[in-house]
């Protein structure tokens, strides 16, 4: 199996900003699974492994794309009012096996093969009946209704390139050519926990020092979206040995370690001292917001990243860093998420020099263009502020001040959570 080299995610100690910062993941990391063949009945969301070469054409032969008559257009040119004789009827699965002769036609159903000879079909709801003759509408064009062989799919032609995430039409496609296995990367391997005295899981009994693990339950969410095969090693206490214990052990069978706290500079944070004995951190001193501390480093080989154990900043750099670099450790092809431009319907001061995302909800004016709120606080630990939103807004390190109706970006969220 491939592994990442050793520092691969190592950057000087000055402060980068999240365009250098997304580059530098984009450049260090690789795909880091093995590959496998699986049932295209089991392939949904998988990422394929190799590009996929069109077995055959679809449609395979020319045919019929409406219920009606089949003729030749050579005939109709001549005269187009002159009535025609029905000389059969081609069926899906069941074709005509006749020979084409002039002026007459065959009856034809959807997804048909086209009879020998013919090249035109008139829909059965154009054409009347006269004397047990067929009477064709005016106007027609030759190929009309047809199907032609390979317009869809032609044969030896690249279906889908390697890094393909399959998605339902997908998998129809390639079933469409006959293929029922499909070449795919195997599940990236995620180990995922939270640090702290302070948290509890969902469930337990709360006294008035206690908060509920929320992160670990987000963190999961967006995972099996990615199609990470995701192991839950619950809540670490603030032991360093404890700590260094479980991060050793993860980082063998995993291809990524994800945290969540634990990766500040306090007393308790113990995160960042048990991955410097074991590992390599780097800190990637990023200018954005939320988001400090957002740690990125190495046990031995296997990836490691610490969010911050706000659950906003926690949710907002899985999205923006830790998305991409599942993608590429999981060999998925990676795109900049779609985002919309949209005016804003706030005004605010902002530092130069950072990034800021803030919780925002788009929506459509009755003119048509599209507008941008922002939840009215800021605080990283407002997790009401991301039911109420619909996506983020991206406000560039060089903007220091906001009017309202100037246009922003906005990222929605069903882009960055897939």
């Amino acid at each position: 199996m491939a592994r990442l080299a050793n520092d691969c995610f190592a950057n000087p100690p000055e402060m980068i900003s999240a365009t250098e910062a997304l580059e530098k993941i984009s450049a260090a990391a690789a795909p880091v699974v093995a590959t496998e063949s699986i049932s295209l009945f089991e392939a949904g969301g998988r990422i394929v492994a190799e590009d996929i070469i069109a077995p055959r054409n679809v449609p395979p032969s020319d045919n019929s794309a409406v219920d009606g008559y089949a003729f030749r257009f050579s005939d109709y040119e001549k005269d187009p009012d002159r009535p025609y004789s029905i000389a059969g009827q081609s069926k899906a699965g069941h074709p005509w096996k006749g020979t084409s002769t002039p002026n007459t036609m065959v009856k034809i159903l959807t997804g048909a093969i086209m009879p020998d000879g013919f090249d035109t079909i008139a829909m059965v709801e154009d054409i009347s009946l006269q004397d047990n003759q067929v009477i064709l509408p005016t106007g027609l064009k030759a190929g009309a209704n047809c199907r032609k062989t390979g317009e869809d799919i032609r044969k030896g032609e690249v279906l889908l390139r390697k890094g393909t995430r399959l998605r339902p039409q997908e998998l129809g496609y390639l079933a469409s050519v006959g293929l029922g296995t499909v070449h795919v990367f195997k599940r990236l391997k995620v180990a995922l926990f939270s640090t702290g005295d302070e948290l509890i899981n969902p469930g337990e009994a709360a006294s008035t020092t206690s908060i509920y693990d929320s992160n670990r339950l987000i963190l999961a969410g967006l995972l099996n979206n990615l199609g990470c095969s995701v192991t839950d090693l619950d809540i670490l206490k603030d032991r360093l040995p404890i700590v260094r214990a479980a991060l050793n052990e993860a980082a063998k069978d995993h291809d990524l370690v994800l945290t969540s706290g634990g990766v500040s500079m306090g007393d308790e944070d113990h995160v960042r001292t048990a991955l410097s004995d074991i590992g390599h951190l780097h800190f990637w001193r990023i200018a954005i917001k939320p988001g400090r501390p957002l740690a990125l480093g190495q046990i031995g080989n296997t990836a490691f990243v610490g969010l911050p154990g706000n659950p906003i900043a926690a949710l907002v750099c899985t999205l923006l860093f830790v998305r991409p670099l599942i993608k590429t450790l999981s060999g998925a092809a990676i795109e900049p998420p779609l985002s919309f431009r949209a005016a804003a319907e706030f005004s605010m001061k902002k530092k130069s020099g950072r990034t800021e995302w803030l919780r925002g909800r788009y929506s459509v004016s009755k003119d048509g263009s599209g507008r941008a709120e922002k939840y009215p606080t800021e605080g990283s630990g407002i997790l009401s502020s991301a039911i109420w939103a619909n996506g983020l807004i991206e406000i560039g390190d060089d903007v220091t001040y906001i009017n309202k109706g100037d246009m922003v970006t906005f990222l929605p969220f069903s882009e960055l959570m897939s």
